[in-house]
């Protein structure tokens, strides 16, 4: 085994020692801190990631020198620093220089209790931990010289060599065995599963015991000034009496106390008054110098108090949120540093229900999690039954095996939505996300068994309708019966946050709305405007429905005009409420989108109804919805075909978008609607319809007497319209990428099919990601750059925006602000996440990572 000298790559932990946490790590550098706040923290030593590669190698240093900075005879302690704490590393090690010598003066200072029990437990812990020995052979809980010679009777005898008794060779296999531990496949890979780059550096921490047990009072414990979860103010941990290390989190009541005054039994407060004080205040100090709420592990040795170390309070989303709020407002730090420090998609969790992680759940089925949030219900089958539900007011669980438009109306009043199929971006995953109710698709693991109204799990478990489950959209998973809930927590720190976030955003966030309670949450959550309005969700009512049927089986244009005459002051009032609530901010309408068949009914029910409504015949009825049956109708007759095609729905929709304006006009709101139509491929499909839309305008405002303006554009969905985005832009005032159905296209992929195989692509590296969750920089983001470039170069002044799912993905933002796009849109409950990872990415000095590539 090599040795080599020197404290090379050693350091003593003073005040004015270079250390960094990128070479020592993060509870080195911590303690350094804490050294220089004045804490009473024991002799340390550091030991740099190089120094602990070395020895992972065998290059295993002389010793000597190191154990001089400490006492004669010391005890110490060995406890892992990783760069980042999250990333774990091997367990501490205490007491370490433990032999029979040592133990008779430990008996004579602190009791042979005392010393029995330090000297039995490094024992176990050496030979289990260090040696790799057989733990069943150490498990002596009773200390006692008895118990003790048969510990080291075992080592010897499992190890074939006496147990180490000198303090160097302790301490060189100690580190030589953590540094291998951290080195090793397990360790590497669970790290790698946390974020860690696979080469992540590992320092160690060599600390002087303060020795907790023995006469006096000695014990050890944990203490923070915060709830976890929620932020609020309060005094939490434990303390345990004639213990060393984090003992005092360990099951068991004895030696236990309350840290404050508790009417239950005695507390630290009462029995240790001056370190209790001292506790306190280092805790103040920790808050105001190191500007964080930290958990104080400290050590009390007869009465007097050391400090051991100091970590960041684990908490909630919530509670990081309150937490980052009142040092800001107690000026410990910038209001910019506050909104820096939360995680942009943490905010889901203060948006919805959760559900309560300290129960046990049964877990029975697995999916994609759609839209975060929870909720508890009983399954419902059918859209009618959850109609019905909401009726009696009653929560309950929408189960489909996938959902159609036909659905919204029982997603509306469902709790949550489970389907069997789906992906990310599939109908139901982009509606529930609009309506903020929690959704899991692509749940494999079920089957559906629509006339036995049961689904059936593959372990062989069935639910029938009306049985309660939980549906949590956050993590993916549907669990048997009632979970315990966490409320949504939008109080005032959460305001407070988002508005600072606002102030600091550079660029716009919209919100995906389609009705006015999706209008108001949007509001609410300080949209600046709507940047997609989907008019056929309006359409799915049941008088409307029945109208849009008719304007469908018309057979001459002005059979269609007549119908559509019925829906015009439906749809003027739906605008005329939309323009009311967003007061004035932007509100883009798209045109109509989908293809005729999603009106129509499927079964043989639906279209004997339909036969009646119409007063026609059965057989009619069925030929009619054959004959507009399509291979692939989202590939069909739909968007601006429509349009071009049937032009009376278009000039039905713009005539109620002008007398809407009109009227929002005369109510004091000045209003400029956005008018984008979809699907476009060609610039002379945007001539036909600007014409009449131009033509429409001219007749409201010679009928209404009454000026006003719009802006038409396009939604970009497809790849064709991207590359000729120069053509387009000729008639356009804004260009809204729909990304959805741009990836859809792009990479020729069924964005309700995806899902079956998107997880097992993403885990063998076909796709780094799921392309629907977040953007392809390299693909879809090349035909957004050449969309923006070409738009721009014919109109300086072009709007860019994008308007699919991802315009609420962190990283996607970030490739928009760095490609001059003016805003995003979301879904409602997504501009919040949007909003703050805008932000952050304003506050960085490059606008965040660069996702630009060469094209660019």
């Amino acid at each position: 085994m090599q040795k080599y000298s020197g404290l090379e790559g050693y350091t003593v932990i003073t005040e004015t020692a270079d250390m960094s946490p990128d070479r020592h790590g993060g509870r080195a550098k911590c303690l350094q801190r804490l050294v220089r706040l004045g804490m009473p923290v024991p002799a340390t030593v550091a030991l740099d990631f190089d120094a602990v590669h070395r020895i992972a190698t065998g290059q295993v240093p002389d010793l000597g020198p190191l154990l001089t900075v400490f006492n004669d005879m010391p005890l110490l302690s060995v406890r892992p620093s990783s760069q980042d704490p999250d990333w774990g590393g091997p367990g501490a090690i205490l007491n370490i220089g433990m032999n029979a010598a040592v133990h008779a003066r430990l008996k004579d200072n602190f009791g042979a209790d005392a010393a029995d029990a330090m000297y039995l437990r490094f024992i176990q812990t050496f030979a289990v931990e260090v040696a790799r020995l057989d733990p069943d052979l150490f498990e002596e809980d009773e200390a006692s010289p008895d118990a003790i010679a048969r510990a080291l009777a075992a080592y010897e005898d499992e190890a074939d060599e006496p147990f180490p008794t000198d303090a160097v060779a302790q301490l060189e296999s100690v580190l030589r065995s953590m540094a291998r531990a951290w080195e090793g496949t397990t360790a590497r890979l669970l790290r790698q599963a946390k974020g860690a780059p696979a080469d992540a550096g590992l320092g160690l921490v060599v600390q002087e015991m303060a020795i907790g047990l023995g006469p006096g009072e000695s014990g050890s414990g944990v203490i923070h000034f915060v709830n976890p979860e929620t932020g609020h103010f309060q005094i939490r941990g434990r303390y345990r009496g004639q213990s060393q290390g984090r003992a005092a989190l360990s099951d068991g009541d004895d030696g236990i106390l309350y840290l404050t005054k508790d009417a239950r039994g005695p507390s630290l407060e009462e029995r240790c008054p001056e370190v209790f004080k001292s506790l306190l205040r280092w805790g103040e100090v920790c808050r105001e110098r190191l500007r964080e709420e930290m958990e104080i592990e400290f050590t009390i040795e007869d009465g007097q108090l050391y400090v051991l170390d100091a970590i960041r309070v684990a908490r909630s989303s919530r509670a990081a949120v309150r937490i980052a709020v009142s040092m800001a407002d107690a000026g410990i730090i910038p209001r910019e540093e506050a909104v820096r420090r939360i995680e942009p998609r943490a905010l889901n969790e203060l948006l919805h229900s959760q559900v309560d992680k300290t129960g046990r759940h049964d877990v029975f089925a697995h999916g994609i999690a759609a839209s975060p949030g929870a909720a508890v219900g009983r399954i419902v089958f059918s859209s009618r039954a959850a109609q019905a539900a909401a009726a009696r007011d009653e929560a309950c669980i929408l189960v489909r095996r996938e959902t159609t438009p036909e659905d919204i109306r029982g997603m509306h009043a469902a709790s949550a939505v489970l389907t069997e199929r789906g992906g990310i971006t599939s109908h139901a995953a982009v509606i529930a996300r609009g309506l903020g109710v929690p959704c899991v698709v692509g749940v494999s693991e079920i089957t559906l068994d629509s006339r036995a109204r049961v689904l059936r799990t593959k372990d062989g478990r069935t639910f029938a309708e009306g049985d309660i489950i939980t549906i949590d959209g956050s993590k993916g998973v549907a669990i048997a019966g009632e979970a315990k809930m966490l409320g949504p927590a939008l109080d005032d720190a959460f305001r407070a946050l988002l508005s600072w976030a606002e102030d600091i955003c550079d660029v716009g966030v919209r919100a995906n709305a389609d009705t006015p309670a999706d209008a108001r949450i949007a509001r609410d959550f300080g949209a600046d405007g709507i940047g997609l309005c989907r008019t056929e969700h309006m359409f799915f009512e049941d008088d409307r429905l029945t109208v849009m049927r008719e304007m469908i089986f018309a057979d001459r244009p002005e059979d269609r005009a007549a119908a559509l005459d019925q829906l015009l002051p439906m749809q003027r009032r739906d605008f005329a409420r939309l323009f009311e609530i967003m007061a004035g901010t932007p509100v883009c309408i798209r045109l109509f989108d989908p293809p005729l068949h999603e009106f129509l009914p499927h079964d043989r029910e639906g279209v004997r109804q339909l036969a009646e409504a119409l007063d026609k015949p059965v057989s009619d009825v069925a030929r009619r919805i054959e004959a507009l049956s399509e291979f692939n109708p989202m590939l069909g007759m739909r968007g601006v075909r429509l349009g071009v095609t049937v032009p009376e729905i278009y000039e039905m929709q713009a005539r109620a978008i002008f007398e809407a304006t009109v009227e929002a006009g005369k109510g004091g709101t000045p209003v400029v609607p956005e008018i984008m139509i979809p699907l476009v491929s060609a610039k002379r499909e945007v001539e036909l319809v600007k014409t009449r839309i131009d033509a429409i305008a001219a007749r409201v405002k010679t009928e209404t007497g009454t000026d006003f303006d719009f802006r038409l554009g396009v939604m970009v969905e497809t790849p064709r319209a991207a590359l000729r985005a120069g053509d387009i832009a000729q008639h356009s005032a804004f260009l809204s990428f729909g990304t959805n159905d741009l990836t859809q296209m792009t990479y020729g992929l069924s964005r309700d099919d995806a899902g079956r195989f998107m997880g097992s692509y993403v885990q063998q590296g076909v796709f780094p990601e799921d392309p629907f969750h977040s953007l392809d920089v390299d693909g879809v983001g090349e035909l957004l750059h050449i969309g923006a470039s070409r738009g721009r170069e014919v109109d300086p002044d072009l709007t860019l925006s994008i308007c699919g799912e991802h315009g609420g993905n962190p990283e996607s933002i970030a490739f928009c602000r760095q490609q001059g796009f003016n805003y995003v849109s979301c879904s409602p409950f997504r501009v919040p996440v949007a909003r703050l990872a805008a932000a952050q990415l304003a506050l960085m000095p490059c606008g965040g990572r660069s996702v630009l590539k060469a094209w660019d």
